[in-house]
């Protein structure tokens, strides 16, 4: 008889209920997420970046717990600020915007992002987003006006759920268009009429493109049904791209849109909400020339998703150097483990408990920050096992640290942290700290060769002042079973 495995117990903050939830998915075992994806009309920004690794990790860790997850991340091709971007540069839309989803797909994967299950774009969907909003139209929820389609808000009993917003509060603005078609200044635009110069398809209420809003409700409908389990995006999208999503498609179907409502925090720049339309940016490809890759990741992970999190060369430098301690203990361990065979047998301690600690953390509203906590304690047993083993027995330790090992790579899935080789790693990060603090590679080996030397013919004094003139460089050096290798030094202040 096959054993009967208890589902995970994975608990997440719902926006709309304000409280943490259970995760039940509609069909056991199975996980549809919806994320609202990028607007392709430039670069995206590390803000950007931070909700979609937020939500990479999200999808990462439900299929690390045995979920099997449909992950759906829409691209956005057609928009006003397509149109205009494309006005300033003389390119036709559909080709800038197809130019900056690559673009996009470049940054996503330099970030270690995972391709979701379906990248659809809103150019590709036309028929989908006609066909709902006929059904809105016949329902009498939305009403032609002009070549334009509006939703009437105030035929939704229910409009602004999501937000906890009084409509009698709500007034024009705030990335609500005003629109001299409209009946009601908050009725938002399912299908605007076509102008000269702009995109534009055939409808039944003429020549046009869809509003902002409805592409999701028609995409996450095809692709993951008409109700599905988990639809994330970044706060700024709560109101009004959310709450008119949910207007949309309960409106025209009748059933609940979507279960579960999460929200990536905002990242701060200077204290100030980083934002395209504010101008305050840092742009993920930029960033990405100054501070690697994971180190970046880690420091998105560090906070957990809900909170803010503030950006500075301080804070990226701190990443990184946590990153090198991460790579610098992996070289360790995998020079104790190479090559040899500890058999099978006990192991010292329970190390596994690490990494149980990390699966609450990450079961408790995948709690990143918490598991990073874990995955400290379990590195720093990895030292305290290499560098000065509380036991003799060297079988004991090296079972144990092949155990602690093995459990990196399981959290290196869900992170997508430590996928590299630590010796590259390594390298590369020398060779930037090399570059930016313009140190002469050729005299730190001259040096070395000097201090080499000095040791094998016992004259550790003059080693000992190599050591001290290298340091005085900005050079640590490393001396290792492997031999003696070097870094440059964290920077001081």
């Amino acid at each position: 008889m096959a054993q009967v495995t208890t589902p995970p117990t994975i608990r997440l903050f719902n926006t709309m209920t304000m409280q943490k939830e259970l995760l039940q998915p509609s069909v056991p075992g199975c996980v549809g997420v919806y994320v609202c994806g990028p607007t392709v009309y430039s670069y995206i920004h590390i803000g950007n970046a931070r909700t979609f690794t937020s939500f990479d990790v999200v999808v990462r860790y439900l299929r690390y717990r045995g979920f099997q997850v449909r992950y759906v991340r829409n691209f956005t091709d057609v928009d006003d600020k397509i149109i205009k971007a494309a006005q300033e540069t003389g390119e036709a839309p559909v080709a800038l915007a197809a130019r900056y989803v690559e673009l996009f797909r470049e940054d996503a994967k330099a970030l270690h992002m995972l391709e979701p299950d379906v990248a659809p774009k809103v150019s590709d969907h036309l028929p989908e987003i006609i066909g709902i909003i006929q059904k809105l139209v016949d329902k009498g929820f939305a009403y032609a006006s002009q070549g334009d389609v509006y939703f009437s808000v105030s035929a939704d009993k229910d409009y602004a759920k999501l937000s906890k917003r009084h409509l009698e509060d709500l007034c024009v603005g705030e990335r609500v268009q005003p629109g001299d078609q409209k009946r009601e200044p908050l009725d938002f635009a399912l299908w605007k009429a076509a102008k000269p110069g702009e995109p534009a398809w055939e409808s039944p209420w003429g020549p046009g493109r869809p509003g902002w809003h409805i592409e999701c409700s028609a995409m996450s409908a095809k692709y993951l049904g008409e109700t599905f389990d988990i639809h994330g995006g970044a706060l700024d999208l709560i109101f009004p791209h959310h709450e008119n999503e949910i207007a949309q498609s309960e409106s025209a179907n009748g059933v609940e849109f979507a279960k579960y409502w999460m929200h990536c925090g905002f990242l701060d720049l200077e204290g100030a909400k980083m934002s395209k339309s504010l101008g305050n940016v840092v742009r993920l490809r930029d960033a990405l020339q100054r501070v690697d890759a994971e180190a970046l990741r880690f420091f998105f992970l560090s906070t957990h998703y809900r909170h803010p999190l503030s950006f500075s060369d301080k804070a990226l430098a701190d990443a990184e150097a946590r990153m090198e301690y991460f790579y610098e203990t992996l070289r360790k361990v995998d020079e104790r483990l190479a090559g040899k065979d500890f058999g099978d047998g006990p192991l010292h301690g329970d190390p596994h408990r690490f990494l149980a600690e990390f699966e609450g953390a990450m079961d408790d509203d995948f709690n990143s920050a918490g598991g990073l906590g874990a995955l400290s304690g379990l590195f720093g047993l990895m030292n305290e096992l290499t560098d000065k083993p509380p036991v003799k027995d060297k079988a004991l330790v090296g079972r144990t640290l092949r155990a602690l090992r093995e459990d990196v790579r399981k959290v290196s899935g869900v992170l997508g942290l430590f996928e590299d080789d630590s010796g590259a790693w390594l390298l590369r990060r020398r060779e930037r700290a090399v570059r930016e603090r313009g140190i002469d590679v050729a005299e730190v080996e001259r040096l070395l060769g000097e201090r080499t030397a000095a040791r094998a013919a016992k004259d550790f004094a003059a080693a000992d002042r190599v050591r001290t003139t290298l340091k005085e460089k900005g050079v640590e050096i490393m001396d290792t079973p492997a031999g003696t290798t070097w870094k440059v030094a964290a920077a001081q202040g």
